[in-house]
């Protein structure tokens, strides 16, 4: 133990809220340090299961169900899972009285390895996973985590200068944070958790703090082709860099012709012929170059990252290819939770589409996606409580092959019946999934099991 972080919190009153996997392992950490935990949750003991009997066994005191939130104002510190919106009365009022921590502000407050951050509406994570896997490809002692992976929190007394962390930051994870990583990129900003966030300034201002409290000696890498991050630049106190898929970049990278290029003052260099970039669609060519460009940043070599760009098969459930049944592929994108993301998507698909989409409406608009429907999209199959929203933005723009199903079961049996060879099958729901499933990973899985399940 850290003497350090044991005069931090040996004897500190402490309250966390939300019990999910990372909130788990902070009790565990601060309980270690000699801290006094009151574990809050709205779920009932019954609905969070047998992991409260190891936290119990700690000496950890649980409040549970709907006065979850009372009495906060009476410890030294209150930790917050990110999915906790803190807009409630109660941790408006305690956020008054003190700053609001999480897993993520106390690791950043201990590391000794230095800390590389990638956040944004969409491809964080598929950038986040090939920055990590470059700089394993030249020998770095690199982990990685944040709102993808285990908390590292745990792996906190194993970490040294030496080491290199990787961390996808959500605008939950970002929204109350007091620093920055020491290397920052933002892939792109687009309207997205405005149900909690309340309004695009909030939001972006959330994905802000990922570089908002940089030393000059840091680095940021944006986006060039987005207005919104390009913008940024202006705002940066270390050294900016960019990428893009449209245009040529001073420092940074760029798509030139058929080749990804990087190029630092103006003298370029061959990262590798796009053709021989594995991962499909050019949202995923932006998300390499900017993982080239943080890995360059710290010190990899082109040549690292080319290795795995030509080898990178992609995260599950982004654009993940299940199956080809019948001559037709079926492809998992349940990750994307925003039109933005399902736009990117069929973009990248060739050949005739039939579109499964529709979950939770997270407030957004689908004008968007409508357009791209009737572009790409031979027909659309739609379930979950946004599917009325949906199905009104796209018949508004005129007469489309549509029909509405209750269940994913049923999608897909629809898709099978609507598909012909050639065509693919693209689950990429533009919505996010907490209206039938806990998240976007259960509906992929439930999705590849339908697909396995097919006939030929």
């Amino acid at each position: 133990m850290d003497e350090r972080i044991r005069d931090d919190w040996q004897g500190k009153r402490v309250a966390v809220i939300g019990l999910g996997i990372s909130n788990t392992a902070l009790i565990k950490f601060l309980a270690e340090a000699g801290a006094e935990i009151s574990a809050r949750d709205q779920k009932t003991r019954a609905e969070l299961g047998e992991g409260l009997q190891a936290l119990e066994s700690l000496g950890v005191e649980l409040i549970l169900g709907p006065a979850y939130l009372d009495g906060l104002d009476q410890y030294d510190a209150v930790f917050v899972s990110p999915g906790v919106p803190k807009n409630l009365p109660q941790l408006h009022k305690a956020a008054q009285r003190r700053r609001l921590e999480s897993e993520i502000s106390l690791f950043f407050r201990y590391s000794r390895a230095p800390i590389y951050g990638i956040t944004g509406s969409s491809g964080k994570t598929t950038t986040t996973s090939l920055a990590f896997e470059i700089m394993r490809s030249a020998g770095l002692r690199a982990v990685m985590g944040g709102n993808i992976g285990n908390p590292l929190i745990t792996e906190l007394y194993n970490l040294g200068p030496q080491d290199k962390v990787v961390l996808e930051l959500s605008s939950f994870q970002l929204e109350n944070l007091e620093a920055s990583p020491q290397g920052a990129v933002i892939t792109n900003i687009a309207e997205n958790h405005l149900d909690v966030h309340g309004t695009m300034e909030n939001y972006i201002s959330a994905k802000q703090n990922i570089y908002r409290h940089q030393a000059p000696e840091d680095f940021l890498v944006l986006n060039y082709d987005d207005p919104i991050t390009r913008a940024m630049a202006k705002e940066a106190r270390g050294k900016v860099f960019f990428f893009s898929m449209e245009n040529r970049v001073r420092d940074g990278a760029y798509l030139k012709g058929g080749d990804l290029i990087y190029v630092r003052e103006g003298q370029e260099e061959l990262i590798l012929p796009r053709g021989e970039l594995l991962l499909p669609g050019d949202h995923n060519a932006a998300n390499f170059l900017a993982a080239a460009v943080l890995s360059r940043a710290v010190g990899v070599s082109l040549e690292a990252a080319a290795q795995v760009g030509r080898t990178f098969q992609g995260v599950p459930h982004r654009l993940e290819l299940v199956a080809e049944r019948g001559g037709v592929r079926y492809y998992n994108d349940s990750i994307a939770t925003t039109p933005q993301r399902t736009l990117a998507a069929l973009k990248a698909l060739s050949g005739p589409i039939i579109l499964i989409a529709g979950g939770y409406d997270k407030q957004l608009s689908f004008a968007p996606l409508a357009e791209g429907v009737h572009r790409k999209v031979k027909h659309l199959i739609l379930l979950g409580a946004a599917a009325p929203k949906i199905r009104q933005a796209v018949l508004a723009l005129g007469d489309f092959p549509l029909q509405v199903v209750e269940n994913l079961g049923q999608a897909v049996a629809a898709a099978q019946e609507q598909a012909e060879p050639g065509d693919c099958v693209l689950l990429s729901p533009a919505c996010a999934s907490y209206d039938q499933y806990a998240d976007f990973t259960e509906r992929g899985a439930h999705f590849r099991k339908l697909v396995y399940e097919l006939s030929e």
